[in-house]
């Protein structure tokens, strides 16, 4: 298959090391294409959860592909709200809507779910690079450590909220992995359980919202990746305590990738979204 989004998503897959190639042929292709549709579909209120602990902190995987597709969204009309805990609440809420969302057990997180579900009424609700519930309910990182303390249950969300739900990951253990359960299991991490409407499978989670950006681009003939700057928005989240998720150092990288590497996809992406509105004009 050859289209422009099976293009799309052989370039978020690139450079990738953790078997997600692998896993893509599980899914059908085209799945960016796919999400893109359900945003388009369904204005409204978007739910966002992203912000993965690492070192007392959060990674950069994950928030800077998170606030790229905020833009995009609010851009299009939508209305979305991050839906996380502190200290990325703490980030997020100074330059947009931002719901926090206190870290407590399942049990504990279920009325506060549902009251806000009934609240803000969500047409969709997306997971960018949060972690998932294990089978065992607890959460686990990519070295098999259980992170549970550190952990919002934004899984029910996507659980309670009865709208389409979209999650980006990159490893196994994320938010809407439990679509591929059974393929995962060979892979050397605890997989997530908490499935989705449409995952979305990349080399880095920020690089899989890209792809959702790309395919939106293709859809509207317009290059959204003007609508952000991916230096800036790193810039902000290094200054505000980020940390890259493999060597938990405040640089400018996102899962072991200089920043570099990633302006290369999105340079790649641009470039596959100005080719189709050329040729479509």
């Amino acid at each position: 298959m050859n289209t422009v989004f099976s293009i799309i998503e052989d370039t978020i897959l690139e450079h990738g090391t953790r078997g997600m190639d692998n896993i893509r042929r599980s899914l059908r292709y085209e799945y960016t294409s796919r999400a893109a549709d359900l945003l388009l579909k369904n204005k409204g209120v978007v739910l966002i959860g992203t912000g993965f602990p690492a070192a007392g902190s959060f990674e950069t995987d994950g928030p800077l592909g998170a606030i790229a597709l905020y833009k995009t969204l609010e851009h299009l009309g939508h209305k979305p709200i991050f839906v996380c805990a502190q200290p990325i609440s703490e980030v997020l809420k100074n330059h947009y809507k931002t719901l926090e969302f206190p870290i407590l057990n399942m049990e504990e997180s279920v009325p506060i779910v549902k009251a806000a579900i009934l609240k803000l009424r969500p047409s969709l609700v997306i997971s960018i690079e949060r972690a998932g519930a294990a089978a065992d309910a607890r959460y686990y990182n990519m070295h098999k450590q259980d992170i549970t303390p550190y952990v919002t249950k934004f899984d029910l969300f996507f659980e309670f909220s009865g709208r389409p739900t979209i999650g980006i990951g990159d490893g196994g253990n994320e938010i809407g992995m439990g679509k591929v359960y059974k393929d995962l299991l060979s892979l050397p991490i605890i997989p997530a359980v908490t499935s989705c409407d449409e995952l979305i499978v990349a080399s880095t989670s920020n690089w899989g919202a890209y792809g959702i950006i790309a395919a939106l681009s293709v859809k509207l003939k317009q290059d959204l990746f003007k609508l952000f700057n991916i230096r800036i928005i790193m810039k902000y989240l290094v200054q505000n305590g980020s940390v890259d998720g493999v060597n938990h150092s405040a640089e400018y990288s996102e899962d072991g990738f200089p920043l570099e590497t990633g302006l290369a996809i999105i340079k790649k992406l641009e470039n596959i979204v100005n080719d189709s509105i050329s040729a479509n004009a």
